[in-house]
């Protein structure tokens, strides 16, 4: 990372909610965060802009809290992407050089991986990233870095995300409709892992897992190498989505329920305890235990993780990964859930927290899960800014901010706050009022 004082800001467009982030390298190598903004997520589905305008809406209000935050016009950003629609794949290349004599330079590794840019696609289809593995020099394997090695056939193994052009053109629309130009498209996984993971984990191989609201991001390291990326088209929302239908209620008791009471693992949940949940329109509270509330969550995550694991299998990486899992994001709260993921998996689990590389004395509250992708945008920022002039936010146009009342809350603390109290004649039942559904899973 190249030491300046330049402000960076990103934009983390997920399912559940639209962040806008802005950031600036320390003399101590370290991020520091000077502003931030949440705001609800709509138009957005599994990862994927479905409405424009609703997107557009809520991007608009953030960028906005934070311009006034940071003092500055925000002019470009590093946007974040996935969805169902990301797949990777491995691919190799060569060239042979003229001489033995002449040292191999950066323009031979250049010219390997632009050819890479050049691999046939399905109609519809564009390359995102293409990232070097490691390179083969004459019949010396393994090689990190070939620059300045002699040699005439140089060979490069590098992973490529593919995704749809029409998602990533969308997206880039929803960020150009507020006047900000996309620096960069960063797969999300890839920003999520820069956020949480420790060299040391990187090395000894170490899968990311990024629990989202409409999506499950994995990532997957060994010898401080990329091996492997995947979304899966899965998240919180549809463990929330089982609760609401498995206890026939609604959806934003359903997320009060999961968030409050919930539990990975349905043999550690509380026997005889029982949760009233208003009932609908004025009928009667539904009594919901919450050993069932925690086995229909675990039914759900048993098929998170098991697509996990398959992901992982295909990254041929399982066996050699000394550091375990890492698990992050908003979903990864969920009460019991490391212990549910090393059970399932047979392999060490930690949750991870973006505090890598983070120095905020002001904003201690972006070291949450929930804001590793944010954090990690800028990080993968910060790798080829180049410093840029930024325009001071009065001298820009006034613009009037339109976006749903729902929006305008302090989105940066959580949405609610749960009156529970115990019942005289039942000790062993909870009653809780709905006051809103928390937004961090």
């Amino acid at each position: 990372m190249r030491q300046n004082n330049s402000i960076l800001t990103a934009i983390d467009i997920g399912t559940t909610k639209i962040v806008t982030i802005a950031g600036r390298l320390t003399s101590g190598n370290k991020l520091e965060i000077i502003g931030l903004s949440k705001a609800p997520s709509k138009g957005v589905k599994r990862g994927v802009v479905m409405n424009i305008e609703e997107a557009v809406s809520a991007i608009r209000y953030t960028v906005d809290e934070v311009q006034k935050q940071v003092g500055f016009q925000v002019r470009e950003a590093y946007v974040g992407i996935a969805g169902m629609h990301i797949k990777s794949l491995r691919n190799r290349g060569y060239i042979m050089r003229d001489s033995y004599e002449e040292e191999i330079k950066k323009e031979d590794t250049e010219k390997i991986l632009s050819e890479m840019y050049k691999i046939s696609l399905q109609p519809g289809e564009e390359i995102i990233h293409v990232l070097p593995q490691n390179y083969v020099v004459d019949n010396e394997t393994g090689v990190r870095n070939p620059i300045g090695m002699f040699g005439k056939r140089l060979e490069g193994n590098y992973h490529i995300v593919i995704g749809q052009t029409t998602s990533a053109r969308t997206i880039e629309r929803c960020v150009n409709k507020v006047g900000i130009r996309v620096k960069q498209m960063i797969l999300e996984p890839l920003a999520s892992a820069a956020a949480v993971l420790t060299p040391d984990e990187l090395e000894a191989g170490v899968a990311l897992v990024d629990i989202g609201g409409g999506t499950t991001d994995v990532a997957v390291y060994c010898d401080d190498i990329i091996k492997h990326t995947a979304v899966i088209p899965f998240g919180g929302n549809v463990i929330t989505k089982d609760v609401m239908d498995g206890c026939s209620i609604l959806l934003k008791h359903a997320e009060q329920l999961k968030v409050q009471y919930g539990s990975a693992l349905g043999d550690l949940a509380e026997e005889g305890k029982v949760v009233a949940v208003p009932g609908i329109s004025g009928r009667d509270p539904k009594e919901v235990s919450v050993k069932s509330l925690a086995y229909i969550i675990q039914s759900r995550m048993e098929e998170i993780i098991d697509a996990v694991v398959y992901q992982i299998e295909n990254s041929d990486c399982y066996e050699r990964l000394n550091a375990g899992i890492v698990i992050t994001g908003g979903g990864s709260l969920l009460k019991h859930l490391p212990q549910f993921v090393k059970f399932r998996t047979g392999l060490d689990v930690r949750i991870g927290v973006p505090d890598v590389l983070l120095s905020s004395p002001d904003l201690r509250e972006t070291i949450h899960p929930m804001y590793s992708t944010s954090v990690g945008l800028l990080l993968k920022g910060l790798e080829d800014h180049t410093p840029s002039e930024e325009i001071p936010v009065e001298k820009a146009p006034e613009e009037v901010i339109e976006f749903a009342p729902d929006a305008q809350e302090d989105v940066t603390k959580p949405a609610v706050k749960f009156n529970v109290f115990f019942k005289n004649i039942k000790s062993n039942i909870i009653e809780f009022f709905d006051d809103g559904a928390d937004k961090n899973m």
